[in-house]
């Protein structure tokens, strides 16, 4: 099933909502354009190894393409995660220290928020990244710039994130 994509405003008000740690999650998504579930996989060692230098870059290797994939996360959101960050983890499993927080506990919340908010679209973690692939192409990027930032096989599916919102609102028009 297809996520839609989330307005920017509607955006805000689910952060708020949502639990310090997903909140956390979700803005690095929000920030970096990766998965929900690489995000919650990053190490409390990734943020040390570059806590001294000026500029945060993290990289990762992504689990859905096993692709390498590194972005510089603003020096705020970089601050509360260090601040956040469990032993092992960044994002700590409820349970269990020694594994990350699941992507289904995040989907949960977020979901949860949308509710409180009479949110009516499909929306799930990975809406996030609809946001980032729009965004990147507000800052002017291309449609291949974009795909090769996003790890995207094909295309097409690129052009279905970068123009999200516009197909968003098309289908409301059409209601």
């Amino acid at each position: 099933m297809r996520t839609d994509y989330i307005r920017t405003d509607t955006i805000s008000v689910l952060l708020f909502a949502l639990q310090e740690g997903n909140r956390l999650a979700c803005e690095v998504v929000l920030a970096t354009g990766w998965r929900i579930e690489d995000v919650l996989e990053l190490q409390t060692a990734q943020l040390q190894a570059v806590k001294s230098k000026k500029r945060k870059r993290i990289a990762i290797t992504e689990r859905k393409t096993g692709k390498r994939s590194a972005r510089y996360l603003p020096a705020d959101l970089f601050e509360r995660l260090l601040v956040y960050a469990g032993t092992l983890y960044v994002f700590e499993g409820r349970d269990d220290y020694r594994k990350h927080r699941t992507r289904q506990a995040v989907y949960m919340d977020l979901k949860r928020a949308a509710k409180r908010f009479n949110i009516k679209i499909n929306l799930a973690p990975h809406s996030l990244r609809k946001n980032y692939a729009v965004y990147l192409r507000e800052q002017g990027k291309t449609l291949e710039e974009i795909q090769a930032i996003m790890n995207h096989a094909d295309l097409t599916t690129t052009i279905i994130y970068a123009l999200s919102d516009e197909l968003s609102a098309r289908a409301r028009q059409k209601k």
